[in-house]
């Protein structure tokens, strides 16, 4: 504590004790089957094995939270913040996220409220530089308040949210993610054609948000 005291006197920027808080909220709306949910939760525990996101998020003593949503008045925080120190903390995270079992079966889309759970966890944060919203989704929202609609408050909170959308049910999903959900400087959107692409797309989405925001970020300050 008295060196990171010391650290503030010394440089005109603040030191943060994390470099990232990161929400992987997770669609389990009534459009994702049993299949598909497991393809989701065994893809994101597959790309934690990725030795550069291991070592990405345990230099950056990155804290990690897990959301489930579908319908209006239905998000789960399934996992609270867990702070990656050690691998021994990314094991127990992949092994956890891997066991989690399904919150909801049957309702609808409410990628708005998703946003809004997962936006009200980073007050239990404040230490940590960076804000991440890691939303999935194979659907428009059809339910609860519009996602661009919450754009006002996550800016004023510094959130940056990303997206990985899975095509398939509607035309040109990208695109509504593009437009309507997305929010924040270098945010991006991810692609999967189909739940098969969704394991090798995750990956490649937390790569990206790991190494690549991480250092536009580190720059900007």
């Amino acid at each position: 504590m008295i060196f990171r005291l010391a650290l503030g006197v010394l440089f005109p920027f603040q030191v943060w004790a994390c470099d990232l808080a990161l929400v992987l909220a997770v669609d389990v709306s009534g459009s994702v089957d049993q299949q598909e949910y497991r393809i989701q939760m065994d893809g994101l525990a597959e790309a934690l094995t990725d030795g550069v996101i291991a070592e990405a998020l345990v230099g950056s003593r990155a804290q990690v939270a897990l959301v489930q949503w579908t319908g209006s008045g239905r998000q789960e925080v399934t996992l609270t913040w867990r702070e990656m120190t050690s691998f021994r903390d990314i094991e127990t995270l992949r092994r956890d996220i891997s066991a989690a079992p399904r919150a909801w079966r049957h309702f609808s889309t409410a990628i708005g409220e998703a946003l809004m759970t997962s936006a009200a966890l980073f007050q239990d944060v404040p230490q940590c530089a960076r804000r991440i919203i890691d939303v999935s989704g194979d659907g428009v929202s059809n339910e609860g308040v519009r996602p661009n609609h919450t754009h006002a408050v996550l800016q004023k909170e510094k959130v940056i949210v990303n997206a990985l959308v899975i095509e398939g049910a509607d035309a040109d999903l990208t695109g509504y993610f593009y437009e309507n959900v997305i929010l924040g400087e270098g945010a991006f959107v991810t692609t999967a054609n189909g739940y098969r692409q969704y394991p090798d797309k995750i990956r490649q989405k937390l790569l990206r948000e790991l190494i690549f925001q991480s250092a536009d970020s580190t720059q900007a300050r």
